[in-house]
Parts: structure tokens; sequence; C-alpha cells
């Protein structure tokens, strides 16, 4: 149901979800109300009376607490979908008091019979309500999880315009809102990792001690991240260190607490984040390796036109479009295209797609048009990594700046290359492996043609090979 997009899901799923957290807080009024002397815990005393009496125990049992603090979390993943005032107004009027109320009528169950610490849950509803509450909370569990699987669409996108991972196909969902795409291959991938976790894992109190670890480091890793941004935002030192320190210390509590439980599956989200950084770090690596191959190997592209003869080779009508990494250098595709067909377009333009380290890149910052002279041209088109790419967009932005193009007479021409390993008899084979993963997944990513939205009927493809 993801493909039908963020809006089409949330209008089917949106009145469950008012249900469910209606009967939250109704349940947990009803556990209350039996039970009043609850609302002592209101009062922190009695925690760090706790903490006092029992600080090994206090300690060992903030790993189960935080477990109530990361369901409310995910809510968060899906900011870029929605924005910030959305959230606010469903946390703040529904969500949170729900909940609040939901985990105080958990206590006054307790409270009036320690046996049903098992599942104190589900023994705030008579007999007769079990099966139709578990039956919601299933649907519910289905629903939320599309809070996850949304914010990993998401963020998947904005690796793939950073240049961490391979071009993949991602499919906009929505006239309305940027944020909101489809990703099939991360949609299979999810689907067979949680398969994964079902059978080995087998119960959610399994399953406790990898989210609690997955969810408290990574909101360590934000304190830290949030800390370098205000830092670089102007924040001085005096004023950042107070502030970020006081997360950093709730942050890092709950993390050492829920490191206590690594060997209880606590390892699964520490190996699943190694594999997700290693293939980022290859994908990012290797590519500056290939670009230095190339610039090693390629011509200063000035240096190309000024040695260009007028008259030959000869010109034909029409505009040529070569998509390249690097705008000082005359693009692989060119040379090759120079060597098979003896000719040259009447205009070449050599073009760059950047994507930069900001969300959005406002439009009159979009192109830089560049003349060498001799009918080349150059033009480096900015996106933000949650802009989304057109190159047809660019070339009719490009009016303003005096170059016109008729798309039934330009020539997109993109040089496709297949990399291959080369022999290396001193090392070992196996240290070859991220070698090997880079060609699989740089052999294996989203054509050119289909990222940039650029119609294949006007798309020439040139091969070539590269040895690393």
């Amino acid at each position: 149901m993801q493909r039908r997009g963020t809006a089409a899901v949330g209008g089917l799923f949106g009145p469950v979800m008012l249900v469910w957290f209606a009967v939250l807080g109704l349940l947990g009024l009803w556990g209350i109300a039996q039970h009043p002397r609850i609302l002592l815990a209101l009062n922190p005393i009695n925690g760090f009376a706790l903490l006092r009496d029992a600080p090994w125990r206090g300690f060992f049992m903030l790993g189960a607490v935080f477990l109530a603090v990361t369901g409310a979390e995910t809510l968060y993943a899906d900011m870029g979908h929605f924005g910030r005032a959305a959230l606010r107004r469903a946390w703040l009027g529904l969500v949170f008091p729900a909940l609040v109320l939901n985990y105080f009528g958990q206590g006054a169950v307790l409270l009036g019979n320690p046996a049903a610490l098992e599942h104190p849950f589900y023994r705030l509803v008579p007999e007769w309500g079990l099966y139709p509450l578990v039956a919601l909370a299933t649907i519910a569990t289905i629903i939320a999880s599309q809070a996850v699987i949304s914010g990993a669409f998401s963020i998947t996108r904005q690796a793939v315009q950073l240049g961490y991972l391979p071009r993949l196909e991602v499919r906009h969902t929505s006239e309305k809102e940027i944020g909101q795409v489809y990703v099939p291959p991360i949609n299979s991938l999810l689907l067979v990792a949680v398969i994964v976790l079902v059978l080995g894992f087998r119960s959610s109190d399994n399953l406790g001690a990898a989210y609690g670890i997955a969810v408290s480091g990574m909101m360590a890793i934000t304190s830290g991240l949030a800390f370098l941004y205000m830092r670089s935002r102007g924040w001085s030192l005096a004023l950042a260190v107070p502030v970020f320190a006081a997360f950093a210390l709730i942050d890092l509590t709950f993390l050492s607490a829920n490191l206590l439980k690594i060997l209880e599956g606590g390892w699964f989200p520490i190996v699943v984040a190694a594999v997700v950084f290693t293939v980022m770090m290859t994908w990012w690596r290797g590519r500056r390796r290939l670009a230095e191959l190339r610039a090693r190997d390629a011509m200063p592209l000035p240096h190309f036109v000024e040695r260009l003869n007028p008259e030959k080779p000869p010109r034909i009508p029409g505009t040529a479009i070569f998509m390249t990494r690097d705008l000082l250098r005359v693009p692989v595709a060119l040379l090759h295209a120079l060597k098979h067909y003896k000719v040259l377009h009447e205009r070449v333009v050599i073009m760059q797609v950047d994507t930069q380290d900001v969300p959005r890149v406002p439009g009159e910052q979009r192109l830089e048009i560049g003349e060498l002279g001799k009918s080349f041209y150059t033009i480096r088109v900015r996106y933000g990594f949650m802009d989304e790419p057109s190159i047809l967009r660019a070339l009719a932005q490009c009016r303003v700046g005096g170059l016109h193009f008729n798309l039934m007479e330009t020539s997109f021409i993109i040089g496709r290359e297949k990399l291959r390993l080369r022999p290396r008899p001193r090392r070992p084979a196996f240290w070859r492996w991220r070698d090997r993963l880079f060609i699989l997944m740089s052999n294996n990513t989203l054509d050119a043609t289909e990222f940039f939205r650029i119609p294949p009927n006007r798309v020439v493809e040139l091969g070539g090979q590269i040895e690393i």
C-alpha cells in the first residue's frame, strides 16, 4: 500500500489510529479510577528514592523504562512528510495524553494485582474485550510501521542525492509534498529484514533489547550532530556545551543502560549499522577513487576547446549535451563520440549535476552557465538533497541565461562505464572484497536516463571499461 502515497495511506489508517489512541486513553482512565494512588508516581522524589536504595537495579531498569520513549520517538520519523506543525498537534493533542494515561493505568493495575506483571496492558480490559483489543493492537502495529517505512524511504533518497548510495528508483507519490516518496528496492529489503527479525527473535520481549539500543544510540548521535550544527550556525561554546551536555547526559545514561542487553539481542542493530555504514562508505570512497582515475587520464576542457580546429571535425546541426561529473575535464563520452563519428554538433554543452549539502537550493542559484568559445558551453545544475532532479526543467530555466534548447534537436550523450577488477598478484583476492562490492553496486545502479528523467528517445549511450 506504500506505493499509493502517504496521503492515501493516511486517509485509510488515520481514523483507525484515532480509535486506537482514544481506547488507550479510556483504558488508562479506567485503571486510574480503580487505584488513584498511582498518581503519586508524578512525584519525582519516588524515582530518586528507588535509585538511592537500589542504584544498580534502578540503572538496569532504565533500559526497560526507555522502551516507553521509543514508540513516541518514531512519530518524528515522519516530520519530513507532514511537517512540524502537524506533528506537534498530533503529539500534544492526542498521542501524549493517551500514552501517559495508559501507562498510569497499567501501573494502577499492578498496584491492585502484582500478578498482572506479565501483560499489564491486556489486564486493563475485561475478558470479553481481550480479543477485540488484540485485533486493534495488531492493526495499530501495522499502521505504526508505516512511519518507519516512510522514514526509510525518505532518508534513502537523501543518501542517494548526497552520493552515499547508488542511484535507486524513487517514485513520488504526492503532487503536493515533495518528501512523500516510495523506493521499491528498500521496500523489498525491509520485508526481508522483518521476516528475519521475526524468525530470529521470536518474541517482542527479545526484540526490545535490539530496539532500545537502536533508538538510544540514534538519539545520542542526534545530540552530537545537533551540537555540531548549532556550532556551525554561530553558537558559542559557552552556550552550546551546557545545552547539549544536558541532552547528552540523558541520552548516554539510557544508552549505557541499554548496552547491558547486547547479548540479549542488542547486537543486532549494531551489526545492521555496521553493514549499512560499510556499504555507504564503500560507495562514497569508490566514487572518489573513480573520479581520480578519470581525472588522471582526462584532458582539461579549456585546453581541448582551444586546440579545436574550427573546420575539422565537421559540425552537424543540433545540440549535444554531455553529462559529466567534472566540468574541468573533457567527458570520456565526448572523446568516444569524436573518435567513432568524426563529427561534432554545432553546439556542445557539458553539463554537471551537483547535490549540495542543504535541503533545497533556491531557484536563482540553480544554474551556472559558462561559455568556452567555439559554441562550447558548460552548465552546472545545483540541487539540494530534498530537491527532485529534473534535467528538462533545468534546460527550460536556461532561457533566463540566454540559452534556448529545442528538445527535438537536442541529444543527450551519456557515458556508460563497466567496471572491472584490475589483477593484483601481490594482494590476496579476499582482501579486495570492497572493490568487488563497489563494482557490484556500480554495475547495478539505476540508469542516469531514468534518474534524471531524460526522455529515452533523446539519449545516446557510449560504453567503456575502467579497471580499478
